[in-house]
């Protein structure tokens, strides 16, 4: 995993040193904290945000270098715009996102935080959601960038993590809250190195290979090879990867943190296209190159397995991804062919490049099979389409339980990876109905994305259930406060969440 910089916490009442970043309220409103370094600086803090006519708004800056009759090396005023009482738990994890945005911009060593409001002292899960906004905006992906790891890049890859101390009244309620945070950003980092990774270095084997190093963290892993897929007549998974050279594998992670190790546990599936070529009904080559991404939606899965685990959270959850390569090689099926999968209904395969539905149908009917959950959450970069309706500012979600769907809209909404619900229904499954076999893989040229959840559905029979097509959000999706990358770990937050709220015991 890319190494995360380190945060520690300390009492207000310990001088900072080096870089401080004292908090602004509108209106040029310091805290005590802040006031009282301000007189010691002799008044250059409030002097120099008049003359930068620097009120305080959100996020806006003013740096002070070299402060005289002081050690400090500088001081960064930073507008928290809003009386503290009004933020929310984004609110801060954003703010701690940016200020880290601008730590790095400086290439600075360590900094001080001065966590202080002048309208009140910051609660501890304030403190804790700025430390975890500043580890998800720290993240780099540089492991292959030889020059910036000697000499350090532009953009600070390459260079040493930043030091972070953290000022707050209340050092250790902070400290408990952050590690729960920390083990998250953990599991975001993780989903977001597996997306970055080119795909010459993360083939299934590979894959499956990582994911068994997370035992450590608790988890019990488990990984099927294809004799193993073969004996489950896992067909629909084994159609898409019998075109690579590199075998597939599905890896199986159980968290059984529940004081009833025996209860139902919840499951979250994710596909793992490792690379998509379309296979035999081959991508155009302008942008391919971005299909080593194809598999964030398991990313999004390990991560979050291992965010449950190190967290220790009191909760029984599998998490499954399906490993596979789609390629165009000899052995690859064709348009027309018609495959078999664990359930027994037959596929026709019209498209080859609509092949994540196909491992995910053989994921859903195991799962069911073998687990009897209480509820299950795919995640899949499944179709080109959720973007046509969505673009990138939320993923697509489809589900057939109203209570796990607000559950889930609800999550989206307090860690700002957002869902918006789409139709489903009997009526387009006419789409999908097959001449030659029990449906087809494709529908027509409208509604691709609900015709994809539609076919999804026909595997999952009665559990609750929850598709999220997180095709224009886990990679090169918009910029934010917390993510400056390619990959952005979409969907790791938002189902610890919904755990944390609604499955928890």
């Amino acid at each position: 995993m890319t190494d995360l910089p380190e945060i520690r916490f300390a009492p207000l009442d310990v001088a900072p040193k080096g870089t401080a970043i004292v908090l602004v309220e509108n209106e040029l409103a310091l805290s005590a904290t802040g006031r009282a370094l301000d007189k010691e600086l002799k008044g250059q803090l409030m002097k120099a945000a008049k003359i930068s006519r620097f009120t305080g708004a959100r996020k806006s800056l003013v740096e002070v270098i070299a402060p005289s009759a002081s050690d400090l090396e500088r001081v960064l005023l930073v507008g928290r715009g809003e009386p503290a009482a009004t933020g929310s738990s984004q609110d801060w994890t954003d703010l701690g996102g940016a200020l880290m945005g601008q730590i790095l911009s400086r290439k600075l060593n360590e900094a001080v935080l001065l966590a202080d409001a002048a309208s009140g002292a910051l609660d501890a899960p304030d403190v804790a959601d700025m430390a975890l906004g500043m580890l998800l905006r720290a993240y780099r992906f540089s492991k292959y960038r030889t020059k910036a790891a000697k000499e350090g890049g532009e953009d600070g890859a390459g260079g040493p993590l930043p030091s972070i101390v953290i000022h707050t009244r209340a050092p250790d309620a902070v400290t408990e809250q952050f590690r729960r945070r920390r083990a998250i950003a953990e599991g975001v980092a993780i989903a977001r190195d597996l997306v970055n990774e080119p795909a010459n270095e993360l083939g299934p084997v590979e894959y499956a290979t990582r994911i068994e190093r997370l035992a450590d963290s608790g988890l019990e892993i488990e990984i099927l090879d294809e004799t193993a897929l073969d004996a489950l007549k896992m067909g629909a998974l084994l159609g898409v990867a019998q075109g690579s050279a590199r075998p597939a594998r599905v890896a199986v992670m159980q968290w059984l943190g529940a004081e009833n190790r025996r209860a139902k546990p919840v499951c979250f599936i994710g596909k793992g296209v490792v690379f998509d070529t379309g296979g035999i009904s081959m991508k155009p080559a302008k942008g391919m190159e971005d299909m080593k991404g194809d598999m964030a939606g398991s990313a999004a899965v390990v991560g979050l397995m291992h965010a449950l685990a190190s967290r220790k959270a009191p909760v029984n959850a599998i998490g499954i991804v399906g490993l596979v390569e789609n390629m165009p090689g000899s052995r690859a099926q064709r348009p027309g062919d018609i495959v078999r999968s664990m359930s027994g209904q037959t596929i026709e395969v019209l498209n080859t490049d609509a092949e994540g539905r196909l491992v995910l149908a053989d994921l859903l009917w195991y799962a069911q099979e073998r687990f009897k959950p209480k509820m299950m959450v795919n995640l899949a970069t499944l179709t080109g389409a959720i973007m046509v309706a969505l673009g990138k500012e939320h993923a697509g979600l489809f589900s057939n339980n109203d209570r796990l769907a607000g559950w889930l809209r609800d999550a989206g909404e307090a860690t700002a990876e957002k869902l918006w619900r789409m139709p489903m229904g009997p009526e387009y499954d006419k789409q999908i109905d097959s001449k030659n076999a029990d449906m087809k893989n494709i529908g027509g040229p409208y509604g691709g994305s609900i015709t994809a959840a539609q076919f999804l559905a026909r595997f999952v029979g009665d559990t609750p259930w929850a598709h999220l097509d997180i095709a224009g959000t886990a990679m090169a999706s918009n910029r934010s406060d917390t993510n400056e990358g390619w990959a952005s770990g979409f969907g790791v937050r938002l189902l610890d969440r919904l755990v944390a709220d609604h499955y928890e015991s």
